[in-house]
């Protein structure tokens, strides 16, 4: 069990720098968040969390390595990522002005819960960067004697972990403080936030696998 302590550790330690790294996943908590309140920022949180159980999944029935090794499935995946990132990030830029609210709490336009949570999810899923992290991690730090229960176990870590970070900046970023800095803006943050979107969607899609 010690060997397992070692791995587990060592796993989570990559796995906090990989979350804690601004990415799509923190782009779109961020825009949930404060564009509509913290119920949609905790239900993305909780839908990129439970999508860590789907890179989980593949590497733990052996997926990972025909994905690792097949680059027109590959290129599926993050064509996928890449428009569903460019696709929000348009649905942001096209963003009107529109009357200033006096509470910020009251948003007309919040989403549903399985919208929010589809978001963050769907983000996750496919993005390539994570298939690239759980295929290093279960290759390379994951021994290929770790029981399968022992992996599982370390999933539901990374999944629950994942989760704690996310629904943490959620918390943050709608706080009404903070989301007066950025309401200040208005539309303008949407946009932004589009550009922002956009870009990680054009950047996946011309990255190549290292």
């Amino acid at each position: 069990m010690e060997n397992y302590y070692t791995e587990f550790l060592t796993i989570a330690l990559i796995h906090f720098l990989a979350v804690a790294s601004p990415g799509p996943d923190f782009a779109v908590t961020l825009r949930e968040s404060i564009s509509h309140g913290r119920i949609a920022g905790l239900w993305t949180s909780l839908g990129i969390g439970i999508a860590i159980f789907v890179h989980v999944g593949y590497c733990i029935l052996g997926l990972g390595i025909i994905i690792s090794k097949s680059i027109v499935l590959f290129n599926l995946i993050k064509y996928l990522g890449a428009a569903y990132l460019i696709y929000i990030g348009i649905c942001a830029l096209r963003s009107q002005a529109k009357e200033k609210i006096t509470d910020i709490s009251f948003d007309l336009e919040s989403p549903s819960a399985f919208k929010s949570f589809s978001i963050g999810f769907i983000a996750n899923a496919l993005n390539p960067k994570a298939t690239l992290f759980f295929l290093a991690v279960f290759s390379i730090t994951v021994s290929s004697s770790t029981p399968i229960s022992i992996r599982i176990a370390y999933g539901l870590w990374m999944s629950f972990a994942t989760t704690i970070w996310f629904c943490f900046l959620s918390i943050f970023f709608s706080n009404r403080r903070v989301r007066d800095v950025f309401k200040q803006f208005g539309h303008w943050f949407e946009r932004s936030m589009g550009v922002i979107l956009v870009g990680l969607g054009i950047k996946i899609a011309l990255s190549h696998a290292e």
